[in-house]
This record gives C-alpha cells, structure tokens and sequence, in this order.
C-alpha cells in the first residue's frame, strides 16, 4: 500500500471539497410560497441572499412569519440536497479506497 500516493490523494480530494463548497456559493436556489407573495433565493451552502415579500403580507404579521417558515424551510431542504449530491460526488470519486473502509460507503 502506498501510503504516501494515499496520502497525497486525500490532500487533493480535500482541496476539491473546499473548491466544490466554494463553487456552491454562487449555486442559486429559488423557493416562493405558492401565491408568489413570498420569495427567498439562498445558496446551495444555505446561506440566504434574497427575500422578497409581497406588502399584502406586511398586514399580518402570523401568516408572514408562516409564509417564512415554510418558504425558508422548503429553500433550505432544496440546498442542503443540492450540497449534499455536490459534496458526495467529490468524495466518492476521488477517495482513496483504504481496505476495509469499502463497508462505510455503502
């Protein structure tokens, strides 16, 4: 076993990780509620960039802070996926196959 190639293999598999999670900063996810009097735009690294409010919904306050409740919510689900296929791909491809750590990949 080459240690060393191992080694330099999973430094390099680290560096994709961090250029994957750097590209996901510029991934837009769109979510609005069903009305389109709420939008948010966040990136795939779940941090929120936008969001839109129809003035309709600054009358009540209750169904406002619904609206961002399940609208956020719905957003969040979307990018964590997004993040979450981005980053497997890197890690599945590029890990070394150390023996007997097959079995944590399945």
């Amino acid at each position: 076993m080459d240690l060393m190639g191992m080694m330099g293999k999973l430094k390099e598999t680290q560096q994709k990780i961090e250029d994957t999670k750097k590209r996901l900063d510029t991934v837009l996810i769109d979510e609005q509620s069903t009305d389109t009097l709420l939008k948010v735009t966040l990136t795939a690294n779940r941090t929120i960039k936008s969001i839109t409010i129809d003035d309709t919904l600054l009358e009540d306050k209750d169904q406002l802070e619904d609206y961002l409740i399940l609208v956020l919510n719905k957003a969040i689900e979307k990018a964590t996926d997004v993040n979450q296929r981005e980053l497997d791909a890197v890690t599945k491809m590029d890990m070394p196959m150390i023996p007997g750590m097959e079995d944590l990949f399945k």
